[in-house]
């Protein structure tokens, strides 16, 4: 066979779903207990190609936190077109994790750096939830005031430095200067969902902004303290975190 009918590798894009109660977040990392998402697909692309395929998410999920629509791209050799690629990925992956589409992608794209902004929710169950919601809400048993939540939100959005409302990973340095274009919170019988959309969020960014706004519907915070709060730039103790299993990834955009 001559050189010029080698097979050509070249860029995938793909869109996937999880439930990320049992793995250990989205990003390989060694040391787990549990594997991360990135690994299962790694090795299930590894059985379908036959060698080693490293795949590049939009960014990280933590531990616990869903997604319905993460992407990410890879390179590789596949003779056959999008359609069997997604076939024979939906043999021997765990049914928590589901490769929605594939497509080919240009060679500049970069599921990361590509991105042009993303889409969170977050619901909050206020009461007891029952047993096939737990998984996927936080239980609050405390009433919360809706609208001063609504007035804090309010307070938020828009382009501002968000290190106050972030987790910081040692990198002291790194751009909290985000553009937090919706922050909407929203009720449906016992359930409350916030919808955020921001040009980019910082580690642990959601769930600190929906922390801050639970403590603001307790009363524990004003919704003018936690404007201060945003202002200072500084993290305190009256900002938490709130737990993973309710956040979702809903959407990438490009």
């Amino acid at each position: 066979m001559s050189s010029g009918s080698a097979l050509k590798s070249r860029r995938w894009k793909c869109v996937c779903a999880y439930n990320g109660a049992e793995f250990a977040g989205w990003q390989s990392q060694e040391l787990r207990s549990r594997p991360a998402i990135q690994d299962i697909i790694e090795k299930r692309l590894a059985a379908i190609l036959g060698s080693p395929v490293r795949i590049h998410g939009s960014g990280r999920t933590d531990a616990g936190v869903h997604a319905r629509a993460q992407v990410f791209h890879f390179d590789a050799a596949w003779r056959h077109g999008p359609g069997k690629l997604l076939a024979a990925f939906r043999i021997g992956l765990p049914a928590a994790i589901q490769i929605r589409s594939i497509r080919g992608a240009p060679p500049g794209f970069h599921a990361r750096f590509s991105a042009k902004g993303k889409i969170y929710s977050y619901t909050i169950c206020l009461g007891d939830a029952d047993p096939f919601m737990r998984p996927q809400v936080w239980t609050v048993f405390r009433p919360l005031d809706l609208s001063a939540m609504k007035r804090a939100a309010a307070y938020l959005r828009g382009r501002h430095d968000f290190r106050a409302l972030s987790a910081t990973r040692g990198a002291g340095d790194e751009d909290s200067v985000r553009n937090l274009r919706r922050l909407v919170i929203r009720r449906r019988g016992r359930c409350l969902t916030i919808v955020a959309e921001a040009d980019g969020f910082l580690y642990k960014m959601v769930r600190s902004l929906v922390g801050a706004l639970e403590s603001v519907g307790e009363g524990k915070l004003a919704p003018e303290e936690l404007r201060g709060i945003l202002r200072s730039g500084h993290r305190t103790a009256a900002v938490l975190t709130a737990p993973p299993q309710g956040l979702f990834l809903e959407k990438v955009l490009y």
